[in-house]
């Protein structure tokens, strides 16, 4: 190891530290020498501190000056620097922090004001949580929406007259019932008498408007000509004729009166028995679905339709347990309960923040806790977390100043910020530990912000270029997300450094003070005075010269970490890891991907049993899917209408489509023109017959878009998804 030429002070003379083992023992460098003891000749420790005027951080804790003029133990033409970033760094926390250390005052009470001024923005903060949860969770600009607004602008619909769900383009308003029997069947007629009964209620509920008018169901109803739409078409047939044998039903399309009746979607846990035709025989069905159509085009009645939704969720418990049903359970859901309960969901995390900080308090305090005030900063830990909180009123209340939008999903980001706040406190709190008493408050705050000016800063910078980096993804919810918790780690940061520093310096002071009373003379009496008891309850004196060494430290050092070098630990540590990545291999192969509504809902929602009925007995069925032909073509000339069927036709072969569910109106309409005797591939027959076909078959009466000038700008058909219960399923699907 290279000598320090000889450079001492008649006041003093500095000695390298003796190696306490074998370890210690190594090449240094110009950032890891040791440091070195002072060794005083003729003045006393304090005396020669109190005559020694003090200095500024570069000429004492600069680790460059310090060991100005030592030749290295590398080579000149091998030495290679490495630490330009950190040098500068370093230097300049050092000089941040002589200057809190000197006024601690200002950059306490600064940030604290910021922080009174920007968290006036809280006052914006939305209080009724309404947020659109398409806008919000569905990726911008993603080709759905943009073939929505296709269809939107080419194809017509009307819930007063001719209702369809399969032909509306967006979510309708809706209440749906689930009904499952206790038996093995719910085909009897007794079970029919208890879901009419359950029925009747339903349609018969009525909300009460402030001016005193109501809002009855016939009133929001979606209808088809001049009824409403059946919330289930078998219930409302046997409504109709009481005598109808429910022993002799097709599946998944019946027929009555001649007319196609489709049971796919209203009934499920079906046992289905021999074919008839292109059905087969419905001999048992577990549960089925009373589905209530409310209008939505138009926003006052959408309005009126929510309004009735809401009464539907407050009083349909109600009308259950009043009619006291026997023999089925019931679940229900509505278009509005995916919105309520995950806003309702996102409230309950707010009252856990009190929980959080309450704890973190609470952990903070028993960690930094010292059994004599000198050492202990329990007090420090917990303005810590008062800063982070400090910081999430200041973040959150500037950007809600300028206007950023608050969605519920970023209540959950001040339990990111409360774990990266506490992560550095606890860094200077142990830096400043490793500082010596003896040494003045402005040195030891320059020692401390010097060496965690690396940790803290490159940690918190990466944290928030990650969260900036979230800005760039194609969903809205995610971008306000990571706004929010970028901005407020910035401010966490910053308050870090400024008003937790000053509040650290300040409880320095209090050390001081309890130091001063060790070294004044005292009298019999004053040797059991009140003050020193509570800085020393147990008698112990700290030594000046020395640093705080945590029990969990020593552990660490003394005995995990001879442990975990042993040569036993290590193989036991490479077989430990190598399980844990055959383990996470195999994790990953089993991850469910999609979103399960369930997870966003309390664990006592009334959603969950719906969906867990509705995953039970209602999977076999997806949605239904629009195939759109967006632009016009000559649906007369046989080749292409061949080229179009060829194409529904391979759609149909899919695994994950039932064929016998289709529906295009240009087979109807070719199978129409050949009953009558009409020539399908003349242009003028086959364009002129289209008023007249679709005023026979009105369901096909949306699905053209005819020009005034009798041209097919566009036109679509319906195919109906199968087995698609999963995700990956659906994934598969599509």
């Amino acid at each position: 190891m290279s000598q320090r030429p000889s450079q001492v002070a008649p006041e003093a003379r500095r000695v390298p530290r003796a190696p306490k083992n074998m370890r210690e023992v190594g090449v240094e460098t110009e950032s890891e020498a040791e440091p070195e003891l002072e060794l005083p000749d003729a003045a006393s420790p304090t005396s020669q501190e109190e005559e020694q005027p003090a200095s500024l951080p570069s000429e004492q804790s600069s680790p460059s000056k310090k060991h100005k003029g030592k030749p290295s133990s590398r080579e000149p033409g091998r030495r290679c620097n490495t630490d330009c970033l950190d040098a500068r760094l370093s230097r300049a926390f050092g000089w941040l922090g002589w200057a809190v250390g000197t006024h601690p005052w200002y950059f306490l009470l600064v940030p604290m004001m910021l922080a009174a001024t920007l968290g006036t923005g809280l006052i914006y903060l939305p209080k009724d949580g309404d947020e659109d949860l398409e806008e919000q969770y569905t990726p911008i600009g993603g080709p759905a929406k943009a073939e929505r607004r296709f269809v939107q602008a080419h194809f017509t619909t009307n819930d007063t007259y001719r209702f369809s769900a399969t032909r509306m383009s967006t979510e309708v308003n809706f209440a749906s019932v689930l009904v499952v029997s206790d038996t093995d069947s719910l085909l009897k007629e007794d079970t029919f008498i208890d879901v009419s009964r359950l029925d009747h209620m339903v349609q018969s509920l009525s909300v009460e408007e402030v001016d005193g008018t109501e809002i009855t169901y016939p009133q929001v109803c979606a209808r088809y000509k001049a009824y409403c739409v059946p919330s289930n078409p078998l219930m409302y047939t046997w409504q109709q004729n009481r005598l109808l044998n429910l022993k002799n039903l097709t599946f998944p399309i019946m027929t009555y009166k001649d007319q196609p009746i489709y049971l796919s979607g209203f009934f499920g846990g079906n046992v289905l028995g021999e074919h008839m035709g292109g059905n087969r025989l419905l001999l048992r069905s577990k549960a089925l679905r009373l589905l209530y159509y409310l209008k939505t085009e138009r926003p006052e009645d959408s309005l009126q339709s929510k309004q009735w939704l809401n009464q539907f969720l407050n009083q349909f418990n109600n009308i259950s347990n009043g009619l006291n049903l026997k023999n089925v359970q019931v679940v229900y859901f509505t278009s509005l309960s995916r919105k309520l309960e995950f806003e309702s969901t996102s409230r309950t995390v707010i009252p856990l923040f009190h929980w959080a900080y309450f704890l973190i308090v609470v952990f903070a305090t028993i960690s930094c806790y010292r059994l004599d005030c000198v050492r202990n900063k329990m007090w420090v830990a917990v303005f810590g977390v008062i800063c982070t909180f400090l910081a999430v009123v200041s973040g959150f209340g500037l950007l809600l100043h300028v206007g950023m939008p608050f969605v519920m999903i970023v209540a959950n980001s001040p339990f990111l910020i409360l774990g990266v706040g506490v992560d550095n406190m606890f860094i200077m709190v142990a830096a400043w530990q490793k500082t010596r008493l003896a040494e003045s408050i402005q040195e030891r705050m320059s020692n401390v912000y010097s060496k965690v000016a690396v940790s803290i800063t490159i940690t918190t910078l990466t944290n928030v270029l990650a969260f900036y980096t979230g800005t760039m993804s194609s969903f809205r919810s995610v971008q306000y997300f990571c706004i929010y918790t970028g901005t407020t780690l910035l401010f966490s940061y910053m308050y870090n450094i400024t008003c937790f520093g000053a509040f650290m310096a300040l409880d320095g002071k209090r050390e001081v003070l309890c130091l001063r009373w060790v070294k004044k003379p005292e009298t019999r009496d004053q040797k059991c005075s009140s003050l020193k008891k509570f800085c020393f309850p147990f008698g112990s004196v700290v030594d000046e010269q020395g640093t705080d060494i945590h029990p969990m430290n020593a552990f660490f050092r003394d005995y995990f970490g001879p442990l975990i070098t042993n040569t036993q630990s290590k193989v036991f540590v490479v077989v430990l890891y190598f399980l844990y990545i055959v383990s996470s291999i195999y994790g990953c192969f089993r991850v469910q991907e999609g979103l399960d509504l369930r997870s966003l809902a309390s664990d006592d929602s009334y959603i969950t049993p719906y969906f867990n009925v509705e995953e039970d007995y209602f999977s076999d069925y997806g949605p239904r899917v629009m195939v759109v032909i967006t632009k016009s073509i000559d649906y007369w000339n046989e080749e292409v209408r061949q080229k179009l069927e060829k194409c529904m036709i391979d759609f149909e072969k899919n695994h994950y489509v039932d064929a016998s569910l289709t529906e295009f109106w240009l087979r109807a309409y070719v199978q129409y023109m050949k009953g009558s005797g009409q020539d399908p591939n003349d242009k003028n027959t086959f364009l002129n017959g289209i008023s007249v076909f679709v005023n026979y078959l009105p369901v096909f009466m949306h699905d053209i878009n005819i020009s005034s000038s009798h041209e097919i700008i566009s036109s679509r058909g319906f195919i109906q998804t199968a087995h698609i219960s999963t995700s990956t399923s659906k994934k598969m699907m599509l």
